[in-house]
């Protein structure tokens, strides 16, 4: 399918009620962190129905007018073929194979080439553990891990919330696979953040380190941060904790 292709099916699919309700949800309101952000209506198992049709013949060529439209699901249906190009790219007999990392890292920079058009919670949240989060814990021909922390430094500084969401959001990925260290720096990078989108990524993400990799990384991270950490970080990081000692964490001061 050609991107136009695909467009013009997904806005086949419009849904006026459902397109009010999602405009609500993701807070496009003026003022709000999704203004201006269109929609066609479309629910998200809808949007993978048509990336279940697509990703596997869609060039990658055309994967850019996606990522560039007007509509929320149609970045997302552009951004889910990308992840599915590269989890096929990413299996165990494939890892090490030249072309494979060529392919994957030819994913990840066209991703970040348009991170810019993640410019919302789920598009970021579905796309960047999948693809930045694998490509971190995956040989590269682009760089080694000094190389990797720096990607993800240029998108922790960007300006941008969303660019920011990603260097955090990412390391679900790399805790699963039992790496604690992307998301500690990560947390500390994104400790004072003023937005409460951040406060609980940082927190959700720290949560899922102590789930994945250790409970005792995330409480030596807490006894050195609790007192400073925004109340709702530190609410989503010790949410998988008895309730006595989630009691003794918020009473830390």
């Amino acid at each position: 399918m050609t991107a136009k292709e695909i467009i013009r099916y997904m806005e086949s699919l419009q849904d006026e009620g459902q397109r009010k309700v999602l405009m609500g949800f993701f807070k496009t309101a003026p003022g709000e962190y999704g203004y201006g952000d269109k929609f066609l209506g479309i629910k998200v198992p809808q949007t993978r129905e048509v990336v279940k049709m697509a990703a596997k013949d869609t060039p990658l060529g055309e994967i850019p007018e996606l990522l560039t439209c007007q509509w929320h699901e149609v970045r997302l249906c552009g951004l889910l073929i990308l992840v599915w190009r590269f989890e096929r790219l990413a299996t165990r007999r494939l890892i090490n194979d030249s072309e494979a990392i060529k392919q994957r890292d030819d994913i990840l920079m066209l991703y970040l080439k348009y991170a810019s058009q993640a410019n919302n919670w789920d598009l970021v949240d579905m796309s960047a553990p999948k693809i930045l989060g694998h490509w971190l814990m995956l040989p590269s021909a682009l760089g080694d891990k000094a190389y990797k922390r720096k990607v993800l430094d240029q998108l922790a500084a960007s300006p941008s919330l969303w660019k920011q969401r990603m260097s955090i959001v990412c390391t679900w990925k790399t805790s699963q696979m039992g790496d604690a260290s992307w998301c500690l720096r990560y947390a500390e990078v994104h400790l004072y953040h003023p937005h409460d989108l951040m406060h609980k990524a940082v927190g959700w993400m720290l949560r899922e380190m102590g789930k994945r990799v250790s409970m005792d990384l995330l409480r030596d991270f807490l006894r050195q941060h609790a007192h400073e950490m925004p109340r709702t970080a530190l609410r989503y990081a010790i949410e998988k904790m008895d309730d006595e000692e989630r009691r003794r964490w918020m009473l830390v001061r």
